[in-house]
């Protein structure tokens, strides 16, 4: 890819499996503890499930993110780009929210598609288990922790993102798009 090198690649996979590796951890002694003991303010179960949903949305997150990142470029296609315009305005206020978001998070910056509104929209995480939308599906999570780009940009994050952005693949970020807008309305629960 351009401007992202293989060593911060490498790194980051390498955070990746941590994240793995602890939900993995955490499942496991969650089957082992007594979970009837939970409390509020401190309890083994507690402690777990914020770390199994830290864990899990690492995992979750950083597969979208890696395979997204092929360095193919391109843009989004016919049916995203409505998606975009229809969310935005125009694709250069899309690109214009998107950066300013990933200047703004201290975690991610996802543009997600929300089940119940039917559009687009982008949404800032400082940590990866809170701050998620629910019925919000992530089309394109931009990684903005600083080990995603501290290798190779210090802090000049504004220039990590514009290589980010050169190195996505629209193909992949198109298909997510179409496969959540055909599922169609959720299920009604309530109401």
């Amino acid at each position: 890819m351009k401007g992202i090198s293989a060593k911060t690649m490498q790194e980051h996979y390498k955070l990746y499996e941590g994240y793995v590796n602890k939900a993995n951890e955490t499942r496991e002694k969650l089957a082992a503890i007594d979970v009837s003991k939970g409390n509020t303010t401190y309890s083994e179960v507690r402690a777990l499930k914020r770390g199994e949903s830290y864990a899990l949305n690492g995992v979750k997150l950083h597969e979208l993110y890696f395979e997204q990142l092929t360095g193919a470029g391109g843009s989004p296609g016919p049916d995203l780009q409505k998606g975009i315009n229809r969310a935005f305005g125009s694709y250069e206020r899309f690109l214009a929210e998107l950066k300013g978001s990933a200047l703004s998070a201290r975690g991610w910056a996802i543009l997600a598609y929300d089940t119940d509104a039917k559009e687009l929209f982008i949404y800032i995480t400082d940590d990866q288990h809170d701050g998620h939308v629910i019925h919000a599906v992530p089309i394109l999570p931009l990684d903005v922790f600083e080990h995603a780009y501290f290798i190779d940009y210090g802090t000049k994050r504004a220039d990590y993102i514009q290589a980010f952005l050169h190195n996505l693949d629209w193909t992949i970020i198109a298909k997510r798009y179409a496969q959540v807008v055909k599922q169609g309305p959720r299920l009604k629960i309530f109401g």
